[in-house]
């Protein structure tokens, strides 16, 4: 079991394998996690009608205690994440700080349209990618997961087990990646 707690946000039209697999494989992982809702309550419903509870709700959730913040994609599920106040703040603190961020999909544009990519390497889903170029990104269109420094973005549902698995190489190290990848069966890369 890991001391550290990342947090996963749950955003009415968020992409929910993108966010339930990061919750999966940490599980697998050791790696506590709390979902944490930005909906009106705790009940969060998916871009494709999946309705999830979330652990808690971002209103009485503690984000500074938390190691990590993962921001799913999905739209409007990006969107939604980026209206809520109290996650921006969080956020913008978090990378002030150095420590550590990850989206995958659209949500890496958060991250660039409030200016945190700025010469750093990032990727995103590709409808996204000219947002993160424009923002001054060091866009690379071709990796499924950019890991720079404390930031980590990936680019979609497709690649949600490697940037999963990333989260874990952070805390856990190489071994436990190739451990986790034959405990799921998994044969890419």
């Amino acid at each position: 079991m890991s001391d550290k707690t990342i947090a996963v946000f749950l955003a009415p039209g968020c992409e929910e394998i993108e966010a339930l697999t990061v919750v999966d494989i940490l599980f697998r992982a050791g790696i506590p996690c709390d979902t944490i809702s930005v909906a009106e309550g705790r009940e969060v419903t998916s871009s494709h009608s999946v309705t999830m509870v979330a652990d808690r709700h971002v209103s009485d959730a503690d984000l500074d205690a938390y190691d990590m913040l993962v921001l799913p994609g999905g739209i409007p599920g990006t969107p939604n994440l980026h209206a809520c106040d109290k996650l921006m703040d969080a956020v913008r603190a978090f990378a002030e700080a150095g420590r550590p961020l990850s989206a995958i999909c659209a949500a890496p544009s958060i991250f660039a349209e409030e200016g945190l990519l700025e010469g750093r390497r990032a990727t995103s889903n590709p409808g996204f990618q000219k947002v993160l170029a424009e923002r001054g990104a060091n866009l690379v269109p071709d990796e499924p997961v950019v890991v720079d420094g404390n930031f980590t973005t990936s680019q979609g549902m497709g690649t949600a087990i490697d940037f999963a698995l990333e989260i874990v190489r952070r805390y856990k190290g190489d071994d436990e990646v190739e451990r986790l990848k034959g405990a799921v069966v998994y044969w890419a890369r």
